[in-house]
């Protein structure tokens, strides 16, 4: 743990100006997931989901983005989880994409909704097979006394539904973030950064340039 004040990366790989942002951050993050995928970034779609509940504490964890429907960030979890209980609470949240190997990272505002039972539907449908027994496997968040424990609920569950459509489970579903803020970060020489803001004015965005 000494050497982590000599730890540091010189970002060299790019830059992000006011030219190449554009107006429409939708359209520039879509461009930039695109260009982390072709980069062959490791889950380009994972992202920090920062939750805050009703005594003030905030709590971060990894998700993973499922769709860009209707201009909103899409993920799907158990509604019992711990996230689900402080979405509940406060629907405000914060999503951030890292990509290192483009020097590059995206940080989301914006409320939080259930999507329809429909549209829950149909991506579990779409789910291997395992991962929908998974779903009902786990009381996300929950004590479980051990790692046997839940195996054998879910071995018991494979053979139960052996040959059968798997339901989806009434306590699973989709989230929705309607994004307020979008940033976009450029790792830049001697950390002057580019820093991209683009604020939603009503039916529009605002965009501004950040200190790094």
């Amino acid at each position: 743990m000494n050497d982590l004040a000599n730890m540091r990366n010189s970002y060299e790989r790019s830059v992000l100006s006011e030219q190449t942002a554009g107006r429409d951050p939708l359209a520039l993050f879509s461009k930039w997931f695109t260009e982390a995928k072709e980069e062959k970034e490791l889950e380009p779609n994972a992202m920090s989901l920062a939750t805050v509940n009703k005594e003030g504490q905030p709590s971060v964890r990894i998700v993973l983005l499922k769709g860009l429907i209707r201009n909103e960030f899409q993920f799907f979890t158990n509604y019992n989880s711990h996230k689900g209980k402080d979405i509940l609470d406060n629907p405000k949240v914060a999503l951030t994409f890292f990509w290192p190997k483009l020097e590059r990272q995206i940080r989301i505002e914006g409320t939080v909704s259930k999507i329809s039972k429909e549209e829950s539907e149909a991506y579990f449908k779409i789910r291997p097979r395992e991962s929908q027994i998974g779903a009902h496997t786990s009381n996300q968040s929950s004590v479980v006394s051990s790692r046997e424990e839940l195996e054998s609920k879910f071995h018991s569950l494979s053979k139960e539904w052996e040959g059968k459509e798997i339901p989806m489970p009434e306590f699973w579903g989709g989230y929705s973030v309607y994004p307020t803020k979008i940033e976009f970060w450029q790792g830049r020489v001697g950390r002057l950064h580019d820093r991209i803001l683009f604020e939603r004015k009503h039916s529009s965005w605002e965009r501004t340039r950040l200190s790094p």
